[in-house]
């Protein structure tokens, strides 16, 4: 009988402690931390960016080498797409698209000697075309929960640039065509570092730094990228996103008499129409 009744006080306490245990397996979401108010589960961005490139070419050719100074050819828009994904509350997937295209026509500069072709030069004007398409695909580690968030990434852009010119050449007195177009692509590892602060629930500020590195293989160099802007929400899952970026383009291509290199530096601000879930 005694033994009964010490059974009979101890099973409140046990079923108080099963109470606790089936509420925590049950509702996980109240153990679990929400994500920063900085970051969403899911967006999605579309607009452009508009800048004022500066850009420089060059070209070995069969009669010598075909070199631009520092071109400013005027304003360029460029479509540009981004994309995050947010797993658990502090990893993150980023997709991030643009495309650079313009065609330039202007004086172009050659004059040098090799073999027996003897001095060139580059008479009147020359025409040069240049695009760019850049992706990258990156993972992102967010640091903290609070209303700021630092973010650290590493992942793989993926490029494709395109090079074309046309010129006259001046050859031992006699004029001679040159045209020549050069176009490759590569994968190269990337690594991002990133601030997200949320203001209100309607207003963040963010800032984001990238580079691209790849030094070997026939189609290598750089490309670096640093932006700095606000999310303003009027409705609550649409935004307008306002943002200032730099981008630095230095990339060659090696290949015989098709030795090209393009470097441009786009500069301007950025305009996106941003869905959030």
């Amino acid at each position: 009988m005694l033994l009964h009744r010490s059974r009979l006080r101890g099973a409140p306490g046990t079923l108080a402690a099963a109470g606790v245990l089936f509420t925590f397996i049950a509702a996980p979401g109240t153990a679990r931390a929400e994500p920063s108010p900085a970051l969403d589960r899911f967006s999605f961005s579309v607009g452009a960016f508009s800048a004022e490139p500066k850009l420089s070419a060059s070209f070995n050719t069969p009669y010598g080498t075909l070199q631009s100074n520092d071109l400013r050819p005027g304003r360029v828009t460029m479509p540009r797409i981004t994309a995050d994904f947010l797993i658990g509350d502090n990893h993150g997937i980023s997709f991030d698209y643009f495309r650079y295209k313009r065609d330039y026509d202007g004086q172009v500069a050659g004059n040098t000697t090799i073999g027996d072709f003897g001095s060139l030069s580059a008479i009147g004007t020359a025409n040069l075309e240049a695009k760019l398409d850049f992706a990258k695909l990156s993972y992102k580690w967010w640091l903290g929960s609070g209303n700021t968030v630092f973010g650290l990434g590493a992942g793989a852009a993926y490029y494709r640039a395109t090079l074309g010119a046309t010129a006259l050449y001046g050859v031992n007195g006699q004029v001679r065509s040159v045209s020549e177009r050069s176009s490759e692509n590569a994968v190269a590892p990337m690594l991002e570092v990133g601030v997200r602060h949320a203001l209100s629930p309607d207003v963040r500020l963010f800032a984001d730094a990238s580079g691209v590195w790849k030094s070997s293989g026939r189609f290598h160099g750089n490309i670096y990228n640093a932006a700095a802007g606000v999310e303003w929400f009027p409705v609550k899952n649409v935004g307008l996103v306002l943002a200032y970026s730099v981008t630095n383009i230095d990339l060659t291509r090696e290949g015989g008499f098709a030795d090209s290199r393009l470097k441009v530096r786009l500069q301007g601000p950025s305009a996106f129409l941003k869905a959030r879930f």
